[in-house]
């Protein structure tokens, strides 16, 4: 039960233990809350919950003192007329005189002009929600955090193999022998992977884990290989030029599951240059990728259907057809790209040795062939052949944010992606997992909008905001190529910006490029500081007004439940409640926190009233949603539909009668249908009594293969998680590439790139995975600032919500740049020494350590530590802004000028991935007159109407009050 029961003693007071689900990462374990007298006094883990089983980090008990941070906001606040954005200096409002002037001013936009309004979001979880706004409203400019942090690893995997790490797949390292984790912070999917990692050890398996920094996860490790930042994509490369060259390649699985037979049209000069050569077949009318490539048949010598039974392929080999088209398998073509990227070529790019880059591959290659495991499980794969077992190749993989954040990322994934399909690990047991509601078709059915007429007065956007686009007519371009969006996603820029681009939003803004804005509106965004790059200079932008005096950002609202260093630049201010306060939902509409064996979702429930007047930011869209009339808020009359967020998710459907909501659990009139059925008016209460989780377990047999299970993709398509029940063949080769590069090549019909563009396309779309140097590499003084420079996020703290936590500030209160000892001996500093850190954009100074457990060529630091003074309730003097300090200061948010354009963003050319780990500096010691205090500082931060000052000292210790007497 999730309300455990309470007792009442007059030493105590009333005592309760309330179940929800966690937010002080995006884990989202379980747990329970206890309560003395309606205050909370201790958070631990919850022993019944799937994800965690008990489990609890640092991050998930000091909870507690979030909830209870003088930073909070609990009034709205509107900027003093007269006072200047960044002063802080606010007045208070009621709801309804913030919700009005919001309905007012949303009101003209959507009858002017859509595009006007921009809703841009951070590290939430309830996209599904705010895209289905900004859908509703009419407005394109709508993206999360994803393009900032790792929209390459999603967008690399699933225009790969279907499916990526974390909440859509994992390593299964219940039965892995060797696991490979690839730049992955101690931060990242903590709990679960703790546990996983503990156990996977204990049964004898081998870790290696492959990072430039040893700390955390790769601190246990059985082997750090430390690799120079950026250059993942060469060492993966050259692994798979030895697995082939060694024949360590599963020849089986590349036949049957992925394009790797498939015979590519390898004439320069025939009109569908480097596309699948296709014969005509009768496709079933709800087919999403027919079965109609070909292979070359080695008993016949001759081309045939591909998948016909009792075929066997060539893999390589160059033929020509009946007709005189040249063709070559894919796998030829792969072979060919990996014959130079040689382990020697690799060493010198990554500063791994070449010995260890061929031990490497050996030990996956022979521990995926010779260690292979077989399940009794029988199943049925789409082209109708029965399967007594599911067999499985035991290497597993893991990788984030370190592969992702670089401007060559999209590539490198995707030979990481390859590697894994050669070895033949997808969905198999000890390998990669999916978890549902993938594997999806490559690339997801879902679209951008592809014209501008897409936007139009009082009317929703015709198509997503945020979709997955499959050639170039799915570009959200006008009629010169030129993007749509304010972030310049789903343009020739960033073709397959599938997060969007927040890091752009107001340097964009500001420039009114490709226009200018109206209202920009940011929910739980820190893009004042560390949710964005140039950090001094976007802070400039917020303040910057044109020749009439008026801001060139007109309007800007922040919703937050902290004071963060962005709430000082609002105009108006929405104090959101905490995660104890709140109804929230983890769906499978949007981030699910599913397992291997099944669908899993999971709620939230206020534990405790909000705080002073803070409302949650799903209410406000509820309320504004009505309030403006939007279709999906309101009846043909023009009525309320919903009466707030939690009457929302039980009602709303997909679509009228899909049976298809946010939650999956307990639905049905009776609450008796699983993911699919009638709203149930007692759903709440179901995942209340049950722990806030919901858990579907599937059968053995739809398990594992599911890209070409057929019981479990007609299952899925029944559940409403995909649209057709095709195979999802794997992409070693990507033909959606392919067709935006032959676009820039002038090739076929339909839309071509601005000319300016044309190289960029040509050279980035390549449909086989290549390296290359990360661009602002090649357009800065690069032997000037000879070190590559990181951040990543400290195991006890989270983004920048938790260095204001008066128990995880006992841990760190402030950050060092982490350098390898001879870096310190060559600019000639030691240890704990105040340095200057500086890129070719600015510097910041800092104190030091010496750390062996880092690279030489590297430097690092923890993440959102450093503050801007007064910031998030903390005195002017704290540590966070006089020791503490930010690397986003130095990191450009635009490359310099080059043949492609003035203004690109430093980022991936295919997705738009923000290049933030790119970073390169050089380190010198600080003058001996110099302040001991950390550079560049801001005025300080004044405290805000309605916050609470802190409880004082005893608040590092307990929370609430003392117990009565």
């Amino acid at each position: 039960m999730q309300d455990h029961p309470s007792h009442s003693d007059s030493a105590i007071g009333r005592v309760e233990v309330k179940e929800t689900t966690c937010y002080m990462c995006a884990c989202r374990c379980g747990i329970r809350v206890h309560l003395r007298d309606g205050e909370v006094r201790y958070i631990d883990g919850n022993p019944r919950h799937p994800l965690n089983k008990g489990v609890i980090c640092a991050k998930g008990s000091s909870g507690i003192m979030k909830q209870y941070s003088p930073a909070r906001l609990t009034r709205p606040l509107r900027r003093r007329p007269g006072a200047e954005r960044g002063e802080s200096d606010f007045e208070e409002i009621s709801w309804d005189e913030a919700l009005e002037l919001l309905e007012t001013r949303l009101r003209r936009l959507r009858a002017e002009d859509p595009k006007r309004f921009a809703l841009f979001t951070g590290r939430d979880q309830m996209q599904a929600l705010t895209g289905m706004f900004a859908k509703q409203f009419g407005t394109p400019n709508y993206a999360a955090h994803g393009g900032f942090c790792s929209v390459n690893m999603a967008a690399g995997l699933i225009y790969s193999i279907g499916g990526s790490f974390w909440e859509f797949g994992g390593p299964d390292l219940d039965r892995a022998k060797l696991f490979v984790m690839i730049g992955t912070a101690e931060d990242h999917h903590s709990n679960p992977l703790k546990i996983a990692i503990s156990e996977f050890k204990r049964r004898g398996g081998r870790f290696i884990s492959i990072n430039p920094i040893r700390t955390g996860y790769s601190a246990i490790a059985d082997e750090w290989v430390p690799i120079r930042p950026g250059t993942d994509g060469a060492l993966l490369l050259a692994i798979n030029h030895e697995i082939l060259a060694r024949g360590l390649f599963d020849r089986d699985f590349l036949i049957q599951y992925t394009n790797a037979a498939e015979l590519v049209v390898s004439d320069e000069a025939h009109d569908e240059a480097g596309l699948f050569y296709r014969v005509e077949t009768e496709a079933a009318p709800d087919c999403f990728d027919p079965q109609d490539r070909l292979w070359w048949d080695r008993a016949s010598d001759a081309a045939v259907r591909a998948r016909t039974p009792g075929v066997e392929p060539r893999l390589l080999g160059a033929y020509t057809l009946e007709d005189g088209t040249a063709v070559k398998p894919a796998f030829q073509l792969l072979k060919d790209r990996l014959a130079d990227y040689t382990p020697e070529w690799a060493a010198e790019v990554t500063g791994i040795p070449a010995a260890t880059i061929r031990r490497l591959a050996h030990e996956m290659g022979v521990t995926a062939r010779d260690h292979q495991i077989e399940l009794p499980i029988p199943w049925t794969d789409c082209w109708d052949r029965e399967h007594a077992s599911v067999t499985g190749n035991p290497v597993a993989f893991h990788a984030m944010r370190g592969m992702a954040a670089h401007s060559n990322g999209f590539q490198g994934i995707r030979a990481l992606g390859v590697l894994m399909s050669l070895l033949g690990t997808i969905d198999r047991p000890g390998g990669f997992r999916h978890k549902a509601p993938f594997p999806r078709p490559i690339p997801p059915c879902p679209k951008p909008p592809n014209d501008p007429a897409a936007v139009r007065p009082d009317t929703p956007l015709d198509g997503l905001p945020l979709g997955w686009p499959a050639d170039p007519d799915d570009l959200f371009v006008d009629d010169e190529g030129e993007a749509v969006r304010l972030d310049k996603a789903f343009s020739w820029e960033y073709p397959l910006a599938v997060h969007g681009l927040m890091h752009n939003v107001i340097t964009n803004a500001w420039r009114g490029d490709p226009y200018p804005i109206d209202t920009l509106v940011l929910f739980m965004a820190n893009m004042a500081w560390n949710s964005t790059m140039n950090t001094s200079e976007v802070r400039r932008m917020l303040v910057d007004k044109d020749e009439q005096g008026d801001y060139r950002i007109p309007f800007l609202a922040v919703c937050d439940t902290f004071s963060s260093e962005t709430v000082a630049f609002a105009d108006l201010v929405l104090p959101d409640t905490s995660y104890l306060e709140r109804h929230d939902v983890l769906s499978m509409l949007d981030r699910p926190i599913s397992e291997f064996d099944g669908p899993v979702d999971a709620v939230r429930v206020p534990v405790l009233p909000p705080k002073g007047e803070c409302r949650p930011f799903q209410d406000v869209l509820i309320e504004l949603g009505t309030r403006l009339g939007l279709p999906a808020f309101v009846d043909g009359e023009g009525r309320r539909k919903y009466r707030d967020y939690p009457d929302f998710i039980v009602n709303y459907e997909t679509s009228p009668g899909s049976g298809i909501g946010f939650l999956a659990g307990w639905r049905g009139a009776e609450g008796d249908q699983v993911l699919k059925g009638a709203p149930n008016p007692e759903q709440w209460e179901r995942y209340v009594e049950h722990g806030c989780v919901f858990h579907h377990q599937l059968p053995p047999s739809y398990q594992y293969m599911r890209n070409w299970n057929k019981g479990y993709l007609h299952w899925a398509r029944a559940h409403g998680m995909i649209r057709y029940a095709d195979p999802i063949i794997i992409h070693l080769y990507s033909e959606v590439l392919q067709r935006f590069r032959r676009a820039a090549q002038g090739k076929g019909e339909g839309r071509r790139p601005p000319p300016r563009l044309r190289e960029r396309i040509a050279t980035y779309f390549d449909p086989l995975p290549f390296y290359y140097a990360p661009l602002e590499d090649g357009l800065i003084d690069a032997e000037r600032y000879p070190l590559n420079a990181l951040t990543q996020r400290p195991m006890a703290m989270y983004h920048s919500w938790d260095s204001q936590n008066a128990w995880l500030r006992q841990i760190h209160s402030h950050n060092y740049l982490f350098v390898n000892p001879r870096v310190g001996a060559a600019e000639g500093f030691a240890d704990g020494d105040w340095i200057w850190v500086e890129s070719a954009h600015g510097r910041v100074r800092c104190m030091c350590r010496f750390s062996e457990a880092v690279e030489p060529g590297t430097v690092w630091t923890w993440n959102a530590i450093g503050k801007a003074a007064g910031a998030w309730g903390l005195a002017a003097n704290a540590d966070e802004s006089r020791k503490g300090f930010l690397l986003n200061h130095l990191i450009a948010e635009e490359l310099p000028e080059h043949a492609a354009g003035a203004h690109l963003s430093n980022a991936d050319p295919v997705t738009g991935q923000a290049a933030w780990f790119d970073l390169r500096v050089r380190v010198y010691k600080a003058g001996p007159k110099e302040p001991a205090i950390t550079a560049p500082q801001f005025a300080p931060m004044p405290r805000l109407p309605g916050q609470e000052p802190g409880r004082g000292r005893w608040q590092a210790y307990v929370a609430g009050i003392f117990s009565k007497k």
